[in-house]
């Protein structure tokens, strides 16, 4: 039997995923495996609603790919595809996490208080996403990073126009900035839940300079992991 690993299933991008983004299956401390769906570019994903339903058929056929060559559990890249979440973890027989937005009541009953959303684009995280995780509007603070130029470049634009490489001191530092930005407008801020996949590898920074705890894509893969190795085992 081949050795239990991580399904993870990727936009289709061209900017390089470095150490810590959940794309990159060296994050993680299991093996990992990607699986591009082809077409799924930033622009048709990071968006208000549901996706195309070709494109989501596409999801759904790399979700069973990766379950019959033996994924333990599956994620994805996107934290907006919780609007996909149902349909997709309906179509699998193992545990799926496609969005860190899922973590909201584990984060909100541990850490009580407001928790801070920080989203690859506040535009496009709407009521209607949001109500997808299970967040009430009113129980969180946003901030987005699509005005962010390096940001927008290198992450939201189409896969053509993307960077090919990635100013990581630069992003961290408007990472930084935003969540420190959220927590001075909401003093009652309790924790941050990173929504965008990319952003898992700024999460000590912001740990650093928020004195806050935070939460991302790479811990709810952790979580389905252990439970996967556990059941495995009994």
């Amino acid at each position: 039997m081949s050795e239990t690993f991580l399904g993870i299933l990727s936009l289709d991008t061209a900017f390089p995923r470095i150490i810590g983004d959940a794309g990159n299956p060296d994050s993680y401390p299991f093996d990992a495996r990607v699986m591009v769906v082809e077409g799924a570019d930033s622009p048709k994903i990071v968006r208000q609603g549901c996706i195309d339903p070709d494109l989501l058929a596409g999801f759904i056929a790399a979700a069973q790919h990766l379950e019959r060559a033996g994924a333990a559990a599956i994620v994805s890249t996107c934290g907006f595809l919780i609007n996909e979440q149902a349909t997709v973890a309906r179509a699998v027989g193992v545990p799926v996490i496609l969005s860190a937005l899922s973590m909201y009541s584990m984060v909100r009953a541990s850490c009580p208080g407001r928790i801070g959303i920080v989203t690859a684009s506040s535009a496009a995280l709407d009521n209607g996403t949001l109500s997808a995780a299970g967040i009430e509007p009113d129980a969180v603070a946003i901030a987005g990073l699509e005005s962010d130029r390096v940001f927008e470049r290198t992450f939201l634009t189409g896969r053509q126009h993307q960077m090919h490489s990635i100013d990581r001191s630069a992003i961290e530092r408007s990472v930084v900035t935003a969540s420190r930005t959220l927590q001075k407008n909401h003093p009652d801020l309790s924790a941050i839940l990173f929504e965008c996949g990319n952003l898992p590898p700024y999460a000590a920074a912001v740990r650093q300079a928020t004195a806050l705890p935070v939460f991302h894509l790479l811990d709810a893969a952790a979580l389905l992991m252990a439970s996967a190795v556990a059941s495995g085992s009994s």
